[in-house]
C-alpha cells in the first residue's frame, strides 16, 4: 500500500478529516516530484507514513505545549525526525552560510555561559529544521540546543506539531493572532507573561541561544511577486531587551538572516484558520549571521522619545538583516 492509497484508507475510515486528506496529499505529491525533478534517490513513503501516524495521534490526542517546551527526543527523536523529513528537500550545493566570524563569536559565548538572542527573520515553516541542518557539522551543539521562540500555529496545526515536539520552544502567542478569538486574549497575554517569565530564567541559567522573528510572521511576496523581508516589531524587540537585562548572565544580540522560502513557501496571504496547503519544494538555504548589535548605543539612540527611540533601534536592526538577505540575491 502506498502512501496516497494510505491516506485514502484513514479517511475513509474517519481516522483523518477531509481537509487533511487534500492537504496531505498535495504535500506527498509536491515532495516526491521535488526530488523526481533534481534526481534525487530517497523513498519518501516510510517517512510519510510515519508523519501521518504522528498527525492522527494530535488530532485524537492533542499534545499541549507548556510555556517553555524542551524538544523529545525518546522514544521518538522528533528532533531528528524533522531533520530527516527536510533533509531530502535542501540543496545543499547551493546552499551556504555567511558571517562565520559572528557564528563563531555566537558559539564562543554560549560555550562560555553567555547567552545569544538571535534577531531574525522567518520564512517557512521548518526554518527550525533548515538552520539545524546547515549547522549540524560544524556548530552541533547550537544545531541541536538552540531555543525558537514559537507561535501558536506551529503548536496547534497537527500538521506542524510533529515537527516542533523536536525543538526547544519558548510558546508564545503572537501580536497577529492575539486577538483570535477575542474572549481568549486575556489568557493569551497571561501565558505570554508567563513565558517570558520562563525566558529570564532561561538566560539566568547561561548558556543559551533564542532565535526570534520581531516580524511576529513569515516573509511574503510584494505586488511584484519579490519575497521582502517583514518590518520587526519595535515592542517585541524591546521586551526580549528588557529580559536580557534582568538575566544574572550576560546576553548578546546578534542578527541572522536567512532565505528558505522556497523550501515550502507560506500562502500568499495570512489566514487565521488551521489548515493550510503545504507545496513543498526542492531548494536551497541561505544563512548570513551579521555583528553583534549595541542594544543602548545605535543611530538615533539620543531621541528624547523612548518610542522613537525604541522605533529605530528596529529599523536599524531590520535594515541590517534586509541588507544581508538581498545579499542572497
Amino acid at each position: 500500500m502506498n502512501f496516497c492509497e494510505r491516506l485514502q484508507l484513514d479517511s475513509t475510515r474517519g481516522d483523518l478529516p477531509a481537509k487533511y486528506l487534500q492537504i496531505l496529499t498535495q504535500f506527498y505529491q509536491d515532495y516526491v516530484n521535488a526530488l523526481k525533478k533534481d534526481h534525487i534517490n530517497f523513498a519518501a513513503d516510510p517517512i510519510f507514513f510515519t508523519l501521518l501516524d504522528l498527525i492522527k495521534k494530535q488530532i485524537h490526542t492533542p499534545y499541549i505545549f507548556p510555556p517553555f517546551h524542551r524538544q523529545i527526543r525518546s522514544p521518538i527523536d522528533y528532533y531528528a525526525f524533522g531533520l530527516d523529513f527536510l533533509r531530502p528537500l535542501v540543496d545543499f550545493s547551493q546552499s551556504s552560510v555567511s558571517g562565520l566570524e559572528n557564528l563563531q563569536e555566537i558559539d564562543v559565548h554560549v560555550r562560555n555561559g553567555n547567552n545569544i538572542i538571535l534577531l531574525a527573520n522567518h520564512q517557512t515553516e521548518p526554518d527550525p529544521q533548515a538552520i539545524s541542518l546547515m549547522l549540524e557539522t560544524a556548530f552541533p551543539l547550537l544545531a541541536e540546543e538552540m531555543i525558537f521562540v514559537a507561535g501558536e500555529r506551529v503548536l496547534t496545526d497537527p500538521l506542524a506539531v510533529p515537527f516542533s515536539l523536536g525543538r526547544n520552544l519558548l510558546c508564545i502567542y503572537s501580536k497577529r493572532y492575539i486577538d483570535h478569538p477575542p474572549e481568549l486574549k486575556l489568557q493569551k497575554q497571561m501565558h505570554n507573561k508567563s513565558t517570558m517569565e520562563l525566558m529570564r530564567d532561561l538566560l539566568s541559567q547561561g548558556g543559551k541561544c533564542i532565535y526570534v522573528a520581531p516580524s511576529g510572521g513569515r516573509d511574503r511576496p510584494n505586488l511584484q511577486g519579490i519575497v521582502e523581508v517583514a518590518p520587526f516589531d519595535p515592542q517585541s524587540i524591546e521586551m526580549f531587551n528588557l529580559m536580557a537585562k534582568k538575566a544574572t548572565h550576560e546576553t548578546f544580540f546578534y542578527t541572522l538572516a536567512l532565505k528558505t522560502y522556497t523550501l515550502l513557501p507560506p500562502p500568499e496571504t495570512i489566514q487565521v484558520e488551521l489548515g493550510e496547503t503545504r507545496r513543498a519544494q526542492r531548494g536551497s538555504v541561505q544563512l548570513s549571521f551579521g555583528p553583534r548589535i549595541d542594544m543602548d548605543h545605535f543611530e538615533g539612540s539620543d531621541l528624547p522619545d523612548k518610542h522613537e527611540r525604541r522605533m529605530k533601534r528596529a529599523q536599524n536592526i531590520w535594515k541590517q538583516v534586509d541588507q544581508d538577505y538581498k545579499k542572497f540575491e
